[in-house]
């Protein structure tokens, strides 16, 4: 038991020492960014499918957001399928004995300093999200510790097989993640402007999905524009310490 203990410990340091690394470079790295004027909108695909409906809606979004400021956005999109994403880790508990952990190099790609907004894709399954979205958000925690994605501009984007199965729920507990990440939630903009893209998967095609469409446009835009808001601060709020927190909550 002791053993296992140790173990723990060593490995929470370790990760929490490539998070404050990360978060260092990207630090080091800001001012260079924001003097180059270009921010980067990164979409991540969280369905067992690759390049299938969740991945299409994303890159809807993504083309409506590069078209805000072509010059200065840049946009990526990643997709989780076929990764293994080990989500106890991020729980604390040791890896599994033997199997491929993908996280530590997806890591490197969500620390960009470029990154200003992201936004996740999630099919909708029992009414909720994919499994690979549940484990990418546990092992974010990783992120969480120094709060490195505060201040970014998130989005959420949900498919369904039903024109209305579940696709708010999804966007809603994407959301709940992102709120606690200190994010920055927008929804789709005008004119739908609501809680996010919500798309039908019909016989695995969403291309006659023109309500759909409109609202993954839209949120695609929305994430840019207030992206480049953000961006044209020349001196963001920092939050308070940690301690400070810590100790209000004691209170």
């Amino acid at each position: 038991m002791e053993g296992d203990l140790t173990r723990r410990r060593i490995l929470g340091a370790a990760g929490a020492a490539v998070v404050a690394g990360a978060a260092a470079s990207t630090a080091a790295s800001s001012d260079k960014a924001g003097s180059a004027g270009k921010i980067k909108i990164l979409a991540i695909a969280t369905s067992v499918r690759k390049g299938k409906t969740t991945a299409a809606g994303l890159r809807i979004c993504l083309d409506a957001a590069k078209a805000v400021d072509p010059k200065r956005i840049e946009t990526e999109l990643i997709e989780l399928a076929g990764m293994k994403i080990d989500a106890g880790v991020g729980a604390g508990l040791p890896p599994e004995l033997g199997r491929t952990d993908d996280f530590p190099a997806l890591l490197t790609k969500l620390t960009d300093p470029r990154i200003a907004g992201v936004i996740i894709g999630s099919p909708v399954y029992m009414g909720n999200i994919s499994y690979l979205c549940a484990e990418l958000f546990a092992r974010m925690t990783e992120l969480r510790k120094t709060f490195a994605w505060s201040n970014k501009v998130g989005g959420a984007l949900a498919v369904g097989a039903a024109r209305n199965g579940g696709q708010e729920n999804v966007l809603r507990s994407i959301h709940a993640a992102m709120f606690g990440e200190e994010r920055i939630v927008v929804g789709d903009g005008r004119p739908t402007s609501h809680c996010g893209a919500t798309l039908w998967n019909n016989k695995d095609d969403i291309s006659h999905d023109e309500p759909g469409i409109a609202t993954a446009k839209n949120l695609g835009r929305r994430v840019a524009e207030v992206a480049l808001l953000l961006a044209r601060r020349e001196k963001p709020i920092p939050p308070p310490p940690l301690s400070r927190l810590r100790e209000r909550g004691r209170g």
